[in-house]
């Protein structure tokens, strides 16, 4: 049975497995093509061979500089090509050479932090142009830069909203009217922001659906989509989920289903993992030290829905079935990678999350992993296999899965302490990803 994403946030909506939604001066610099790198599969420890899929990505450098721990992507310029964004600046697409500044430009020590924690691409006035929204620091503004339509210069900055908490926002489809709007919590108070279709240039209007809690602007751990299959996106933290209601009517706040998510990671993933028809999550168990897990929806005609833990990586070794282990897991995203209908997860390690001394292994490779669910038939548990794409990137807040040039085959993004850099998958032979 195929995996569905309900309502993963508008970066994960840029796997090429699903639907897409959005939803120049001459540059080369800090432009790297580098070799062609083979995505590692990683042997099992005493565990039952599986058939490698031999997926090749060619890493290319757009800057070595910290500008950003977030990227994303849009057709910005609307000439049929997909864009990469990173920080302060846009890169052309197909081939990224030409990078455009759209806010002025400030490298950062990669000891300290960047004003950029998070980038999302979406058209928030509906003039056909895409805009591009910046979350800049936990507790700060968001701002969003309107699209001047190929008009040379800084683009015009509007306040999408003065204090957007968490550290892992989501712009996400929440209410179910195919516009996006920006899901995190101010004032102890979770909820979501949208623009006015009238007054896009206005500040937007943030709408509370629970009670005050002890959040603050560092809290760690959100995410967006169905988690008890009614049609409706609902909203989760790391101690659980708030049920959207069926009418848009309703007071809030929404109802409070308490479950142990961990003790905050980063991005929420709500999918079904293990193809039984009901919605589990993925997410990281601790965004500063170790451990990602699924959590298995095992409820059975309860009123409220009960989850089990299952441990993908941990603090050890030997916590994999394949020997990985990293920390600092403090970005995921969902993207069918192998194209066999299952969804797969892409994280890795934010290197210097808080600098070179600051957290468990500062120093460690700043590896980047996808890992394949693997669905078997002979009886054994799943599996999500972990398959290296490279070890000297990671993740930085965000990480972005999508088709950027147009093949067919999704490739990832990423900005962080190390620069920014685009990897494409690259052609494979038929009888390498066929199963």
């Amino acid at each position: 049975m195929a995996t569905h994403a309900e309502g993963s946030g508008w970066a994960g909506a840029w796997c090429a497995a699903a639907a897409t939604h959005a939803e120049g001066s001459g540059w080369l610099g800090a432009w790297c093509a580098a070799a062609l790198l083979v995505s590692g599969f990683v042997r099992p420890l005493g565990a039952a061979e599986v058939p490698p899929v031999e997926l090749n990505f060619e890493k290319r450098t757009l800057t070595e500089r910290f500008f950003s721990e977030g990227a994303h992507l849009g057709d910005l310029n609307r000439d049929g090509h997909v864009d990469v964004v990173s920080g302060p600046f846009w890169y052309a697409g197909p081939d990224f050479q030409q990078r455009h500044e759209y806010f002025p430009a400030q490298p950062f020590d990669p000891k300290g932090y960047s004003n950029a924690f998070l980038i999302f691409v979406h058209d928030f006035n509906a003039d056909g142009w895409s805009d591009i929204l910046v979350v800049g620091w936990p507790g700060k503004e968001a701002f969003w830069y309107e699209n001047p339509q190929a008009k040379a210069g800084h683009w015009k900055q509007h306040l999408a909203f003065p204090v957007v908490d968490n550290e892992s926002p989501v712009l996400a489809d929440l209410t179910g009217d195919s516009r996006p709007e920006l899901v995190f919590h101010t004032g102890g108070r979770l909820g979501y922001a949208a623009p006015d279709p009238q007054r896009p240039g206005q500040p937007w209007t943030f709408t509370p659906v629970s009670d005050k809690g002890p959040w603050k602007r560092y809290t760690h751990g959100l995410g967006v989509g169905d988690v008890n299959g009614d049609g409706r996106s609902d909203i989760l933290m790391r101690e659980g989920w708030w049920e959207q209601p069926a009418s848009d009517d309703a007071p809030a706040p929404w109802k409070h289903h308490p479950a142990d998510f961990g003790e905050g990671g980063a991005q929420m993933l709500v999918l079904d993992v293990d193809g039984d028809g009901d919605r589990d999550v993925v997410t990281s168990l601790q965004a500063h030290g170790y451990g990602l897990a699924w959590f298995e929806n095992v409820t059975d005609g309860a009123s409220s829905l009960t989850f089990r833990r299952h441990l993908i990586v941990g603090g050890k070794t030997e916590d994999n079935p394949f020997g990985v282990k990293f920390s600092q897991i403090h970005a995921l995203a969902l993207c069918d990678i192998d194209r066999d209908g299952l969804l797969d997860v892409v994280t890795g390690k934010r290197y210097w999350a808080h600098g070179p001394g600051g957290d468990v292994e500062p120093d460690a490779p700043a590896v980047l992993y996808w890992f394949r669910l693997v669905h078997h038939t002979d009886g054994r548990e799943l599996e999500f296999i972990p398959y290296l794409v490279d070890d000297d990137s990671g993740v930085g807040t965000q990480v972005t899965a999508g088709d950027v040039n147009g093949d067919g085959r999704p490739d990832i993004l990423v900005g962080n302490k190390k620069g920014a850099f685009v990897f494409l998958q690259q052609e494979q032979p038929p009888e390498l990803i066929s199963r």
